[in-house]
């Protein structure tokens, strides 16, 4: 997998071709959605007559189709969105284009980032790079196997409880989930407004860094962003790491703890302190996700109703047209999730469910909070299992669900974490995640350089 040193070498023109080649090449992968092949080559000739420079000149990336980008329809996989043309562009997308990077197209996810698979995607899936009878992972599973298959050196995911970690573990990539509030989610489609978080994959952890660093910063137009703190480290002092062993039981595959082990053995032949810790809250943090997260959904896509953009059913009365309008335009998935979140928030369950859960989320934070007193940096799998077979776990949500158990913690505690590549379990890759204490951004990337410059 070619690294963005590479592209820079190259002619913007050439590089935008090859990748649009690379794309039509690996269609049954379904990686796309859409390519902006126009666009792309229009800026391409801007780039190569020096009209725009920058860090990522003529660099092309992928963009997850819930970013709202010029040159093609942002549709979020879901029919409600199918033909809608955004007025503007996220501003993580705007940022990279200003340092020269050239969006090549919109790539797939589940239908609102609404899945574990990318399975829900209302335009079907999206096939493993390594294995294509296996899920690509999700919701960002598109933008996982655009990186995987070398169509791109960078793309945009969005994380909201594991949607870049989880894919980039099964494809075997980097991904970056970064504290909550580092990057913009202005022009972005909204799932959870308090977990969400705009971030990418790369094919390694220099480059991941590098485009996590443009990305980064304050925005007048999303009050959750934090003042600029982002300032790469090339390398740190050793470290004390906290291995989860909540996550490392026999409910967790013997050969995804094999992959971790070893990675845990070289972070100790690196002068790094590993011992394992316990968070006794772990256990509760996927019922919380699932009661927190549901109940944001459904106020984030009560705007959807067929009235002011996107899918319009040919009602009678304004009760059939949002009706009808959100039936056709909703998968499966996301009418359980807003059904869902309705019922916690309904008066007479309010205080049950969604008030209980939140209090607990502010306990699983206090834990995290405490271990990072005594550790610089915590580690688990990314997922109990490697990339599981299509259909697999369709039949069955809460199966489906328990595939985010060991990610959806961290993106409740709104702290940073990376997915690395931590070798292979029967041939297929799995995923090292790397936690952080809320801004330790920068820690997380060194650490991982260090490990992935040993393995090399």
């Amino acid at each position: 997998m070619p690294d963005i040193s590479y592209y820079l070498s190259r002619s913007a023109r050439q590089n935008v071709e090859e990748a649009l080649a690379l794309a039509k090449a690996h269609e049954q992968h379904h990686p796309f959605l859409a390519l902006t092949e126009a666009r792309a080559l229009e800026r391409a000739d801007l780039v190569d007559s020096k009209k725009v420079t920058g860090r990522l000149a003529g660099v092309p990336f992928a963009v997850k189709d819930n970013y709202l980008t010029f040159g093609a329809p942002t549709t979020a996989a879901s029919h409600i969105l199918e033909n809608f043309e955004a007025p503007l562009q996220a501003t993580v997308v705007e940022r990279l284009e200003a340092e020269g990077a050239i969006c090549i197209g919109k790539t797939n996810l589940d239908s609102f980032a609404h899945g574990s698979s990318t399975e829900n995607s209302a335009f079907g899936p999206t096939k493993n790079a390594i294995d294509d009878t296996r899920v690509a992972g999700g919701s960002s599973g598109g933008s996982a196997v655009a990186v995987a298959l070398g169509i791109v050196p960078f793309a945009l995911g969005t994380d909201t409880g594991g949607s870049i970690r989880q894919p980039a573990s099964f494809n075997g990539v980097v991904g970056v989930k970064p504290t909550y509030g580092m990057t913009s989610r202005f022009g972005v489609v909204a799932m959870a407004s308090s977990t969400d978080v705009m971030g990418c994959f790369a094919t390694n952890v220099s480059d991941a860094e590098l485009v996590t660093s443009i990305m980064a910063g304050s925005d007048a137009k999303d009050a959750t962003t934090v003042p600029d703190y982002f300032e790469p480290m090339q390398k740190t002092d050793k470290l004390k790491i906290g291995v989860i062993g909540d996550f490392m039981t026999e409910a967790t595959d013997e050969g995804v703890r094999s992959s971790i082990n070893a990675y845990i053995e070289t972070l100790k032949q690196l002068g790094h302190q590993v011992d394992e810790v316990s968070l006794p809250m772990a256990k509760y943090s996927l019922p919380i996700y699932y009661i927190v997260v549901p109940a944001e959904i459904a106020s984030n896509l009560a705007r959807y109703d067929g009235v002011r953009y996107g899918k319009r059913s040919d009602a009678q009365t304004i009760e059939e047209l949002y009706g009808e309008s959100r039936d056709a335009g909703f998968v499966t998935e996301s009418k359980r999730r807003i059904l869902i979140g309705n019922y916690v928030l309904s008066s007479g369950y309010y205080d049950a469910y969604y008030q209980k859960a939140q209090q607990a989320r502010t306990l699983l934070i206090e834990e995290f909070d405490a271990l990072f007193q005594s550790y610089d940096i915590l580690l688990s799998p990314v997922t109990p299992t490697t990339a599981f077979k299509f259909g697999q776990n369709t039949d069955d949500p809460i199966k489906m669900y328990m595939s985010d158990a060991m990610t959806v913690g961290v993106s409740l505690a709104g702290i940073p974490a990376l997915s690395v590549p931590g070798g292979l379990s029967d041939g297929l890759p799995v995923g090292v995640q790397l936690i952080a204490q809320k801004k330790n951004d920068a820690v997380l990337f060194a650490l991982a350089k260090t490990v992935e410059k040993e393995q090399a």
